[in-house]
């Protein structure tokens, strides 16, 4: 029977089960989509669905497999309060949940602005609970009673491990991915642990997710059929699985820019630190898999160019992704009289402060993007559905732009672009005609998040670094021809002296 590493991926929607073979080749998948439902008035995770769900899922792999590691790879901010009977002691609250503004301001008087938690705790705010300790605070507050009665705080990778082992841990990814529970100052738990009164439900220290935490427990081999000897390892944040293969195959210095809804930029560094302009920006720190400091920047690009998308579609007729038209973003660029500024959703991404809307000159003619959301009429920026969309791809260009160089971007540095704006050509003119000094290459890792777990269960079993296994890895690099648009450099910074006014 073919040995296996079971990889449990569990995305914000899709939940999948990956399995890899001993030399980490993918073997089979499965997938299901498990929404989080609503439950005394609030958005909450369907933490006995997927359990469930990944344990039958075990019980047919079994009959084919030989299951030999499990390791579990989640989305970036949930956790699980545990009360002593192993269950959830209050709802595992979705991050989605909108929340009243009382919420956050009572959660900064307590526990210190954002700017002071920021630079201690290396975590930017994102809203409206996408921080872990920000949820944990609404869920004090909701459920005291149920919230005291917390035997183990356990990070989302973490709770599933807890299950199928009994064993509570926490990893470094997860701990240092925009928590606000861990002081990157000090190495250990933050103000944030202590003023919430959850250090007694947290590990001393957060392990590496390469460590094995234990097997599964009689009733989890029972019920599957898998062996009582399989292991379990701690597990892992999505991102910085899916930075692993990149880490270990890499000597010189990369930037990742992980392309979707969110659009995250990832920058493996030696020390913590932020420039006076990136405080109060979504600029962060992770830890990665060896627990060193991963610059991050995140902005919503996919959102952007979705929002802007549906809008032309609607008002043209039109959904089609047209050829890039060089003659069209020169002349755009050469002319600098249209602009689409951010941020779609106020209060994200690089520009914060300001509100989505459409600048045109001469005039200039400033129209919000909640004057047109609906598409029955647009801005003369928009009303050519070609051009409408060049600007769209211009505008998160430049927002890409600012959150590599937040990262440490600088001339010289090869970046490497994943996700879904590898294939949209009109974005990568505009990125490269805007970083000529950085070679750019689109890579793909098939099912990369599941392949980054998979590679710390084959580290787990084998008792080898992950580092060791970099020959199983394969990355394909599709090198990316520089576009010249003359006058673009001029635009970008117009483009930043609009958002300043």
């Amino acid at each position: 029977m073919q040995q296996v590493i079971a990889v449990l991926d569990i995305g914000k929607t899709n939940k999948k089960v990956v399995l890899f073979d001993t030399s980490l080749q993918m073997v089979e998948t499965r997938k299901r989509k498990i929404e989080p439902y609503e439950a005394d008035g609030i958005r909450v995770e369907d933490v006995e669905q997927i359990e469930e769900w990944f344990l039958q899922q075990l019980t047919e792999l079994a009959a084919d497999y030989e299951i030999r590691a499990i390791t579990i790879a989640t989305h970036g901010a949930a956790a699980v309060c545990v009360g002593a009977d192993g269950k959830p002691s209050v709802p595992p609250v979705d991050y989605t949940q909108p929340v009243d503004e009382g919420v956050r301001e009572r959660f900064f008087a307590e526990m210190g602005s954002p700017a002071e938690l920021q630079v201690a705790t290396a975590t930017a705010e994102v809203q409206p609970l996408i921080n872990v300790g920000k949820s944990l605070f609404f869920l004090k507050e909701r459920y005291p009673e149920g919230f005291a009665k917390t035997k183990h705080l356990l990070f989302y990778p973490q709770y599933f491990a807890y299950r199928l082992t009994g064993v509570a841990t926490a990893d470094v990814t997860y701990t240092g991915c925009h928590s606000y529970l861990w002081d990157f100052t000090k190495g250990d738990w933050s103000v944030v642990v202590d003023r919430l009164g959850i250090r007694d439900a947290l590990p001393k220290r957060p392990i590496l997710p390469t460590e094995v935490i234990g097997t599964v427990t009689d009733e989890v081999a029972r019920r599957t059929g898998i062996s009582p000897e399989v292991v379990v390892t701690a597990g892992i944040h999505d991102s910085n699985s899916s930075l692993i293969p990149y880490l270990i195959t890499r000597d010189s210095d990369f930037v990742l820019n992980s392309t979707g809804t969110w659009c995250v930029a990832m920058h493996p560094t030696d020390s913590v630190s932020f420039a006076a302009d990136e405080v109060g920006k979504m600029v962060f720190y992770n830890l990665s898999y060896v627990g060193k400091p991963v610059k991050t920047s995140i902005l919503t690009g996919g959102l952007e160019y979705e929002t802007y998308h549906r809008i032309l579609s609607k008002r043209h007729g039109r959904t089609d992704e047209p050829e890039p038209d060089h003659d069209l973003f020169r002349e755009i660029v050469d002319r600098a009289e249209a602009f689409i500024l951010p941020s779609v959703i106020k209060g994200s991404g690089q520009f914060p402060d300001t509100e989505a809307r459409t600048v045109e000159f001469p005039g200039p003619t400033i129209t919000p993007l909640v004057d047109f959301a609906d598409g029955a009429s647009v801005p003369a920026a928009l009303d050519d559905y070609e051009r409408g969309l060049a600007l769209v791809d211009l505008s998160v260009a430049i927002q890409t732009v600012v959150a590599l160089r937040r990262v440490g971007l600088v001339a010289g540095t090869d970046l490497f672009i994943e996700g879904g704006f590898r294939n949209n050509r009109g974005y990568l003119a505009f990125l490269s005609a805007l970083l000529p000094d950085n070679p750019i290459f689109l890579t793909s890792v098939e099912e990369a998040t599941s392949f980054g777990a998979a590679l710390c269960g084959k580290s787990a079993l084998e008792g080898r670094p992950v580092a060791e296994l970099a020959d199983a890895v394969d990355i394909t690099l599709q090198p990316i021809e520089p576009a010249h648009l003359p006058g673009i450099d001029a635009y970008y910074q117009r483009f930043l002296d609009l958002l300043a006014t």
